[in-house]
């Protein structure tokens, strides 16, 4: 399959993470990590919001009254694009100054799902896997990780995907989308360095899961049964999630990290960091659950 990619925005960011399609509002939102902020920019115009925060953006999610649940660090906020105004939900691990809040999402049970990372070289399974609810109760479903990645859910949301960056596995549970309890757990995909380390993911509606394989340069795509369907070349070294968007959810974005550039050429990389359309996936995506609020 025969495949274009685009720089989709001219804008670069050190680390651009979550990209996420509002399609109540038909926008794209991304993280600027480094930048401790969201950015947010309608479709259509193409104009681009910047809502900012007191420290590094890991990850957000929808939420069912229109507001975004943000991880800033060791806090869960519930913040209010309208107002710009936030509250803490949740804190997790604030008691571990080594970890910060890193890859989440909302599940099909409408709690948000989130894990932790080690900042520190080389990482230590210090991080975990927490569920929060909207009573800002926080499950650990996992500890021992590195860096914890790679959420997303079956087009059914009777499976849950996971993945730990560093040792480089993708775990695949079975899930009650009514409840979030999970099922038995297998091993879905083990990658290196030279195949992809996974980051971020996204499932498409062919059940499809797709990860940015950040030490290797490529976009992977792997089958429901795990079989790697193709490994799309990418024009940065470290892509970092996919993300089906627009009004039909038939583009696929992937974010990048900003490499510096390399002294022995005399051009910087100009193009990591940015963002990237790739076209002729023929694949389209689902979408973003939302966040359950009642009784937040």
């Amino acid at each position: 399959m025969t495949h274009t990619i685009t720089r989709f925005l001219d804008t670069t960011y050190q680390l651009a993470e979550c990209p996420t399609w509002d399609d109540r509002a038909n926008r794209l939102l991304w993280a600027d990590i480094q930048g401790r902020s969201i950015q947010s920019m309608d479709w259509a115009s193409r104009k681009i919001s910047t809502f900012h925060f007191d420290n590094e953006v890991g990850s957000f999610g929808l939420t069912d009254d229109d507001r975004l649940i943000v991880s800033v660090w060791d806090k869960i906020l519930l913040f209010d694009p309208a107002t710009e105004k936030s509250e803490i939900l949740a804190e997790v691990q604030a008691d571990e100054p080594r970890t910060r809040l890193n890859d989440g999402k909302v599940g099909p049970d409408g709690a948000f799902w989130v894990g932790t990372m080690d900042t520190s070289s080389p990482r230590e399974p210090i991080a975990g896997l927490y569920r929060i609810d909207a009573s800002g109760d926080v499950a650990e479903i996992r500890d021992e990780l590195q860096c914890s990645n790679g959420l997303a859910w079956t087009p059914d949301g009777a499976y849950m995907y996971h993945s730990d960056t560093s040792p480089g596995w993708i775990e695949c549970y079975g899930f009650d989308p009514a409840s979030g309890a999970l099922g038995s757990k297998m091993l879905y995909a083990q990658q290196t360095n030279e195949t992809g380390r996974p980051d971020g993911a996204t499932v498409d509606t062919d059940g499809n899961y797709w990860s940015a394989g950040v030490s290797a340069g490529v976009l992977n795509c792997f089958s429901p049964d795990g079989n790697l369907l193709e490994a799309i070349k990418l024009p940065v070294d470290k892509p970092t999630m996919p993300c089906f968007c627009g009004p039909d959810l038939d583009q696929l974005i992937v974010t990048s990290i900003k490499q510096p550039a390399d002294p022995t050429t005399m051009d910087p990389d100009t193009l990591s960091g940015g963002l990237f359309l790739v076209e002729g996936h023929g694949r389209t995506g689902l979408k973003s659950y939302r966040f359950k609020t009642s009784g937040a």
